[in-house]
Parts: C-alpha cells; structure tokens; sequence
C-alpha cells in the first residue's frame, strides 16, 4: 500500500481534475474488491468536493469465473434490474461516475471456453451505459486504476507493487510539483492537436506497419477530440487518467484492410488477447485471428450488428509519458494511451459535429467497445486528403504534421 499522502492525493486528482466533482452530485464508484483502499479515499474526497452522497459497487472476478462456469446460458448477458435503476438514477440527476482500472485477476479466465467468456457481460447495461455516457452526455466521469499484486504479477513477473505504484504516478503527472497544473498544460497540448487535425479536414487516416495496412475513413460529420468530455449540462472532466490521445468517431462504412496489434489486450474479468489481427471489408471485420483469445474476440464481435465496425480512431506519438515508461500494463486505461489505437463497436458519438451533416450510416451503435493497441515505432500513420494525397502525421513514433 502507498502511504496515505499519496493515497490521497491521487483520489483528490481523480476526484477534482478527472471527474470534476460538483457541489450537491450524486458519486458512483466501480471497482473491484481488491480495489476497495481507493474507493475508500476517493469517496472521501468526493465528499469533501461537496458531493450529496457516494455509492460503491464492488466487482469480484472470482464470481465472474463462477457465473461462467455454472450459469445458465441466458444469464450470461443479463443485466440485473437493480443495476440498470441505479444506472438510470445517476442519469437521471446528472451525477458522477468513477472507475477503478487494474485487474487483480489478469488470467483467472484463461482456462475457460472463450465464447461464454466473451458473451458473460450485462448486455442491456452496457448498451444503457453507452448512450447515457456517450449520447445524452448526462454523466461527467472518470476512469484511474489501483495497483495492486495480481496486476504487478502479470506486468514484471513479480508482485512489485510499489515499482507499479511508481510507473502509475509518473504515468498520471503525480510526480509533478502541481499536479493540476501540469494536466491543464497537458490538456491543452492535445487539444492544440485535435484543433490541428479538424484544420485539416482529413478524407481518411492510413497506418502501414508489419502485419498492418489499413484505411479508416473520416467524416467532418464527427470532430477530433483530446483529454476533456463536456457534459449536456457543460460540466468538463477528463475521462481518462492517463490520456495522450487525440480521438474521433470514424465514417463506420469506411474501413478496409488488415491490422494486427501491437501490444495484448486485457479484457476486462481475467482475459488476455495476444496478436490479434482483423480484416476489414465495407467497413465490417470479415476475419479473425489471434495468437491466444480469437474465440473471445468473435464472441464480442457478434454481440450485435455494430460491434463489427469501429468506433474509434486514436493517435498516440512517442512522446507519451505512459509509453516513455517502457513497460506492458496489460491493461487498456494505460495501454491505450501509449500508442495509437482502434476500437471495434460502438462509436464515440460526443465527438459528433452539429455543423455538418452525418451520413447515413456512418454513425455506430453497439453495447461493444473495444480498444486495442495498433500503433508503435514501425508503424506509419498518414492523413489522406480527398483527392488521395497523403500527408505525415507520425513518423518513426514522433508527431510530424506541420
């Protein structure tokens, strides 16, 4: 365990900068049972940002592995009515949300038939989840993550908590003498790329890499975003801690080639996808391989009609603190903001352009989302422009458009 300072002042980070916790909000705080010290602390510091009252939901990865096991096929993707009410009240006035990242059980699912691994989720949950946090926009929320021995296990081999506590406050600017000024330059340093790539009005984006040639086309129907989220009622948070990425929903009809990634996927509950490779036709993924976790993978992406296109496009250079660390997280929060990477499933629908017209069918709706890393030094990243030209945008890992 951290001590208590430290405790604190990563709740105060996550609870002040990443949420942004108002005055009079309702708090909901998922985590796991082994992330129960963090919880803890970030309640007390939403109580004292001035919240009305902090619930908490523990998850444990065990009883995930036992509904798998036992349970009846129709449960797997039930959503228990009690959860989609809460849900629905955090909706309802507007509260706020914070997850706990950081599996403590990284490969508890590994010995078990990767289909019913990939189906057991809350389907009606996820898909209410989605449209309350990415459509109607009612939510201001925020994901940070908990080290804890299971996950340091699977990252060094070893159970170094404290080397992972270390990666994780240096990966969220904690280490800074003013942490919350360090993010506001941080955040302004992305959304200066975010406003550099919407001037450019790119047609496409195109990575080359080993294993890798793929087209993913854009709309100026969905705007490049960077680090903030604004809610309906305009409350501003940051989703994300760590983030390095600039984002944008894709034309979802548009998307042709093969990708493999470049790094594993940990899914959440105690799944690892190692060298994953989709093929895309017409914008939907027509084949599937893996190195380990392929049949994880087609469970989700037959989940619903979206969840074989993507949802998202993200660009991540060298540059990233969480990628100058040098270390797999096994765990997509960090992962993710390492280096450039795509999700299948449901379309980050806040990134939507009022100023243009969507065309149909470019939009994505899923209760999927996944992330997974597709980016690193071998990787190419251009911008295509209408008329088929291509322009640089990351070079040997280095951000090059000018």
């Amino acid at each position: 365990m951290p001590d208590d300072g430290l405790l604190r002042r990563y709740a105060e980070l996550a609870v002040r900068v990443g949420a942004n916790v108002g005055e009079g909000q309702d708090v909901l705080i998922n985590g796991y049972v082994e992330h129960a010290p963090l919880a803890r602390a970030l309640a007390a510091a939403a109580y004292e940002a001035g919240a009305r009252y902090v619930a908490v939901d523990y998850g444990d990865t065990y009883l995930r592995r036992e509904l798998i096991v036992h349970g009846d096929e129709a449960m797997l993707e039930w959503s228990p009515p009690w959860q989609l009410e809460e849900l629905e009240h955090f909706g309802r006035v507007e509260g706020a949300e914070i997850s706990i990242a950081g599996d403590p059980n990284p490969d508890l699912l590994s010995d078990l038939d990767g289909v019913r691994v990939g189906k057991t989720r809350p389907k009606e949950l996820a898909q209410r989840a989605l449209e309350i946090v990415f459509h109607e926009r009612r939510l201001n929320w925020t994901i940070v993550a908990f080290p804890n021995e299971g996950w340091a296990q699977k990252m060094f081999g070893e159970p170094d908590v404290e080397r992972l506590w270390d990666c994780v406050v240096k990966a969220v600017r904690l280490d800074e003498p003013d942490p919350v000024a360090a993010w506001r330059e941080h955040v302004d340093h992305l959304v200066a790329r975010a406003t550099q790539l919407n001037e450019r009005r790119f047609d496409a984006v195109r990575f080359r890499g080993p294993g890798t040639e793929l087209m993913v086309g854009l709309t100026p129907a969905y705007r490049w975003g960077a680090a903030g989220f604004e809610t309906a009622s305009g409350r501003q948070c940051v989703p994300n801690m760590p983030t390095e990425e600039v984002f944008v929903a894709p034309d979802a009809r548009r998307t042709e080639g093969t990708v493999r990634s470049t790094r594993p996927l940990g899914l959440a509950g105690g799944v690892m996808v190692e060298g994953l490779e989709l093929r895309f036709e017409g914008g939907r993924v027509v084949e599937v391989k893996a190195d380990k976790g392929a049949d994880v993978v087609r469970s989700q992406l037959n989940s619903d009609e979206g969840a074989r296109r993507l949802g998202e496009v993200a660009l991540v250079d060298g540059s990233s603190r969480v990628g100058q660390l040098g270390v797999t997280f096994f765990d997509t929060l960090f992962d993710e903001n390492a280096t450039c990477h795509i999700a299948y499933g449901a379309g980050l629908a806040f990134t939507r352009n009022p100023d243009e017209a969507l065309p149909e069918g470019a939009d994505n709706v899923s209760n999927v989302h996944t992330d997974f890393m597709i980016g690193g030094p071998e990787v190419q990243v251009d911008g295509v422009e209408s008329g088929g030209a291509e322009v640089p945008i990351i070079r040997d890992d280095e951000w090059v458009l000018a």
